[in-house]
């Protein structure tokens, strides 16, 4: 160390100074770096949540998208000036996979996070694999598509609803992932195609619209136009019309007392062209109309008869008188 006094020449006097100011700048460079750090970096060794020690079942992480971290996570960001809510960016380097996600918990071990099940996947992490996370800013989310894995999806009822309330376990989305929710004791998977206004948007406290695109592997029903088909030889023969069998007077066979059979055969009654039953066809009929036809009785015609009675009045007549009205008494 150079002391500085009035005897020093001025070469050595300025070599002092220049030694000092680099000394100086050194000692106090990593500390003026970590007063203007706002950013959260780290690596952790991930783990499903099935990993995750302790007696009670958290298969609620397994249905949302936050990750559970170590306590000293919460040090450093407390001391970071960051915003919330904290949200974060996963990346496999080795596979060069993103998404991000928010944070539940801060129970880990040191140098682990437990991370959902398809969260690994769309990471394409294993167990024990290494993940970079990073604190991040994302936009609130206006617009969101999703498309369906499985036609399963279709089978319920109002999937705007269930979607709405699985939302409600996620923090934010990322275009690209494929999600997990749970619903009715059965999972189905939505691949997220578009958000708004961002690749990546956070989905607390917004208003967003959401769409659905067709299943995957979903096929339309086709749709076969029916012709109308021309009757057939055996549908126009009248032999096989079919004949009203009700009641018919005078068809039963007879009994003699004798016990004979000679002449108590039934002679069959001629066949009336009335009997035969055929449908009549419509020549009005129109694709895609229905006409119901009610058998209703016609009203019978008026004739001046009736006019005559309908205009009857009571006690209207003429009285007829015995005597003579010119005859004198």
């Amino acid at each position: 160390m150079y002391l500085i006094t009035s005897k020093t020449s001025a070469n050595n006097f300025c070599v002092s100074v220049l030694f000092l100011h680099q000394f100086s700048f050194n000692m106090f460079e990593p500390h003026v770096g970590r007063v203007f750090q706002n950013r959260f970096s780290t690596q952790y060794r991930c783990y499903s949540v099935s990993m995750l020690a302790g007696p009670n079942d958290r298969s609620d992480v397994e249905k949302g998208g936050k990750i559970i971290m170590p306590p000293s996570a919460l040090d450093q960001l407390s001391r970071l000036n960051i915003t919330y809510p904290m949200l974060f960016k996963l990346t496999n380097k080795n596979s060069d996979r993103m998404t991000h996600c928010g944070v539940l918990e801060f129970v880990a071990d040191e140098g682990i996070c437990y991370l959902p099940h398809w969260m690994m996947q769309n990471l394409l992490l294993e167990e024990g694999g290494l993940v970079q996370v990073e604190s991040v800013n994302l936009m609130v989310a206006t617009y969101s598509k999703f498309q369906p894995q499985s036609p399963d999806f279709l089978d319920i009822t109002n999937p705007k609803a269930v979607l709405e309330n699985a939302l409600r376990n996620f923090a934010c989305l990322t275009t690209g992932d494929v999600i997990a929710i749970n619903y009715n004791e059965k999972i189905y998977e939505l691949r997220v195609m578009e958000t708004k206004p961002d690749k990546a948007v956070s989905i607390i406290e917004c208003d967003m619209n959401v769409d659905f695109d067709a299943p995957l592997g979903y096929k339309e029903p086709e749709r076969h136009m029916q012709h109308p088909e021309e009757p057939t030889e055996e549908e126009t023969d009248p032999s096989n019309y079919e004949m009203d069998i009700g009641f018919r007077a005078f068809t039963g066979s007879g009994n003699r007392l004798d016990g004979k059979k000679k002449g108590i055969e039934p002679s069959p009654a001629p066949l009336d062209p009335s009997d035969i039953k055929r449908g009549i066809p419509s020549y009005d009929f129109k694709m895609g109309r229905i006409t119901f036809i009610r058998n209703s009785r016609q009203q019978p015609r008026k004739t001046e008869t009736d006019d005559t009675i309908s205009n009857f009045i009571a006690f209207s007549g003429e009285g007829q008188s015995l005597r003579k009205k010119d005859r004198k008494p």
